[in-house]
């Protein structure tokens, strides 16, 4: 397939190493010194003590590469605005728009049913120029689970996991998807497709919504955050939070949160990406992670005391730092 990875950061450097070394045709957009590198060095894979390397073809403008088969959107959060702004070119008729991104995106209420079914939220796409840019139709949700890193720009350390979910972010199956996850398990991945990926989505986001803002605060590791009483506690009255807001509107979940803790608990002392975008000075995703759940609690009449405290926390420090928006 003809292939463009926007955002060649870990997630998406590692997806497209792995379509290139798989034969497909992988080009990325990049800026400033992640573009240099990849121009000069192709893109670089760590995995399993070998480094890796394969030419892709590397632009920071989208209209020298033109209309892709397959577009891989790997972006933080905070930089959908402008991507959506700048990807035109390589969305033909025929492209598959595939977005492998951390938390609620704002395709997520096309999925869900009755008085959400098609629900814009302000605080993922208030003007709705994202939906815009980019057509439902065209577009398929990624949940990636694997951990990885950048070395250095352009190279990619895989640290573990393998696994990728998809599904249409209309929220139905599709003779599509069934090709594309045989084409990403071909190219190494450990690909499933989901009969509504709005439930995956929100599975993933009910972990990552607590541990991402709590450790960007503290600086403290998921072992530390979960080993303190009182902070547990904390992060498991959000987690009933969303857990009562996804059963509202049609996704609930049958674990409780001690089920997740405790296999956060079993990946050691991890280093959240939100606490690393801190201590690199990037932009937070708070409003994918955060904002977006008390927006749906309001959406749902779900009262979110608990939410509103971290997200308000979460926000006054990044915006301290000058990571976020200033309120």
């Amino acid at each position: 397939m003809k292939v463009a990875i926007y955002g060649a950061g870990a997630i998406g450097g590692w997806m497209g190493m792995k379509l290139a070394q798989a034969g497909h045709g992988v080009s990325v957009i990049a800026r400033g010194a992640t573009l240099d590198a990849v121009r000069q060095h192709g893109l670089r894979l760590i995995e399993g003590g070998v480094i890796y390397a394969e030419q892709v073809k590397a632009s920071d403008k989208p209209a020298d590469l033109g209309a892709q088969e397959l577009l891989l959107i790997a972006v933080k959060a905070p930089a959908m605005a402008s991507v959506a702004a700048q990807v035109a070119p390589l969305i033909g008729p025929h492209t598959i728009v595939l977005t492998a991104m951390n938390g609620v995106p704002w395709w997520f209420c096309d999925g869900l049913g009755g008085a959400f079914a098609g629900q814009r939220l302000k605080s993922i796409d208030a003007d709705g120029k994202i939906a815009a840019a980019i057509p439902t139709a065209q577009t398929v949700g990624c949940v990636v689970h694997a951990s990885c890193l950048v070395d250095a720009p352009g190279v990619i350390r895989h640290h573990q996991g393998n696994g990728l979910i998809v599904g249409e972010a209309s929220g139905q199956p599709s003779a599509r998807v069934e090709r594309l996850t045989a084409m990403l398990r071909a190219a190494g991945f450990n690909a499933t497709m989901s009969a509504q990926i709005q439930r995956d989505v929100w599975f993933k986001l009910w972990g990552n919504m607590t541990m991402n803002p709590v450790s960007a605060i503290t600086g403290a590791t998921t072992d530390r955050i979960l080993g303190d009483e009182l902070v547990r506690g904390f992060v498991t009255n959000i987690m009933l939070e969303a857990k009562e807001i996804g059963a509202r509107f049609g996704i609930p979940i049958d674990q409780a949160p001690d089920d997740r803790h405790a296999v956060t608990l079993k990946l050691g002392a991890m280093k959240t990406s939100m606490l690393q975008d801190v201590r690199a000075g990037k932009a937070v995703e708070l409003d994918a992670l955060v904002g977006a759940v008390r927006e749906l609690g309001q959406l749902t009449g779900v009262p979110t005391p608990h939410t509103d405290a971290l997200l308000g926390l979460a926000r006054l420090h990044a915006s301290t730092l000058g990571l976020y928006p200033k309120q």
